[in-house]
């Protein structure tokens, strides 16, 4: 996974880079031809402006996702609260608000130069790709929104935050991630964290509109859509990879677009199938903020996840995945704060114990990817030193 953030940072370089890739195609028709190859010199660091820029494309993508996904997931739960009871429409807003994308997909496909596009693979096989992202979206779309129907969102915050450690199982078998020992470290504790919150009786005390007796069911479907959102993430690099051989943004976009397209499209046909369609009306005429309400919180919770998922994409263009889901789980510990204040949730001293074991779990996480980063640091360094430019 550090091979890939380090092909998704150098694409996103743009010029500076696509001129280290001609002289490096020179130097190789020099070596065909019999001439002396000369040694290849370290690219100079790209000025301060453009890492400026890069560290606030960063951060921007950092607010996108943690405010999408707080407010996001808040909408979800007020929305149970106040009389909604749609499984299947808590589902389709959570990716109907694909259409978002288009402008930024128009706008950075007529910035990308034709020169750098690489040959697509054939139609019918990134169709498929697509389809089945899309699908197991909608799959795991759908069992957070019964996670969010079962359970209090802290609870619900606490158990999501596993996804750190299956992402890693998951990138281990996939993408060739190295399993090393503070990341065996943060799944022990993510895991250990979740089973605290599954064993305590008391974790499903709130005042919201939980249903009595649905915990377990909650529990599980959760810990479930933790462990198939981790895998998607795993499946959509290794397509960025092995596939599309190409992780420019306006790729990214695309694949973001039509996946969250595919899981649009099973949602609605899930809402319709199951016959909930035919009770939206009176769903509106029995929420307790009134019809407006209803639908302004349907649509916010749409451009909420839309947001989320332009933040998610944007990191993994200029990261990575795996920086990705440990950034979206950061504001685990911030949900149950945010769950006592204004939904009334319990916080006793199990549910507390797991959040901070589930914290000391995601540091483990953050600082061995800080340490990989040193590590790649120091290596450039040092072939700089031993190649110095002029």
């Amino acid at each position: 996974m550090g091979e890939a953030a380090g092909e998704i940072q150098l694409h996103i370089s743009g010029l500076q880079g696509q001129e280290a890739v001609g002289d490096h195609g020179k130097i190789a028709d020099r070596a065909e031809k019999g001439g002396a190859c000369p040694a290849a010199a370290p690219q100079p660091p790209p000025p301060v402006w453009k890492r400026l820029r890069r560290w606030a494309l960063v951060i921007a993508n950092i607010v996108f996702l943690l405010g999408g996904q707080g407010v996001a997931t808040l909408l979800g739960r007020i929305y149970y609260d106040q009389g909604g009871k749609s499984l299947w429409m808590q589902t389709v807003v959570q990716s109907c608000g694909a259409p978002l994308t288009i402008p930024l997909l128009l706008y950075f496909r007529r910035k990308t130069s034709p020169a750098v596009s690489t040959r697509r693979p054939p139609l019918a096989k990134v169709a498929a790709i697509y389809a089945g992202l899309g699908v197991l979206l909608a799959g795991d779309n759908l069992m957070y929104s019964y996670g969010l129907l079962y359970l209090p969102l802290s609870t619900y915050s606490i158990i999501g935050a596993t996804q750190v450690s299956f992402n890693a199982v998951f990138s281990y078998f996939l993408n060739k991630e190295n399993f090393r020992a503070l990341v065996l470290n943060s799944v022990v504790l993510l895991t250990f964290s979740a089973a605290l919150v599954g064993v305590s009786s008391g974790s499903d005390e709130t005042s919201s509109d939980v249903p009595k007796g649905k915990f377990p069911a909650g529990f599980a479907l959760t810990l479930s859509a933790s462990a198939l959102f981790a895998l998607i993430l795993s499946l959509t690099q290794l397509t960025f990879e092995g596939v599309l051989r190409s992780d420019a943004i306006d790729t990214v976009l695309e694949l973001q677009f039509w996946s969250n397209t595919a899981a649009a499209c099973v949602s609605v046909a899930g809402l319709f199938a199951s016959g909930e369609w035919s009770t939206l009306a009176g769903e509106m005429d029995g929420y307790r903020k009134g019809r407006a309400a209803y639908a302004m919180t349907l649509a916010w919770t749409a451009v909420s996840w839309q947001l989320c998922t332009m933040g998610m994409m944007g990191l993994v263009a200029t990261v990575s995945s795996l920086f990705t889901n440990v950034i979206s789980t950061v504001g685990m510990p911030l949900s149950p704060v945010v769950a006592v204040i204004f939904l009334g949730d319990r916080m006793d001293g199990v549910k507390l114990l797991a959040m901070l074991i589930g914290v000391w779990g995601l540091l483990s996480y953050v600082y061995q990817h800080y340490l990989d980063d040193r590590a790649k640091a120091r290596k450039i360094a040092e072939n700089s030193d031993e190649h110095p430019v002029g």
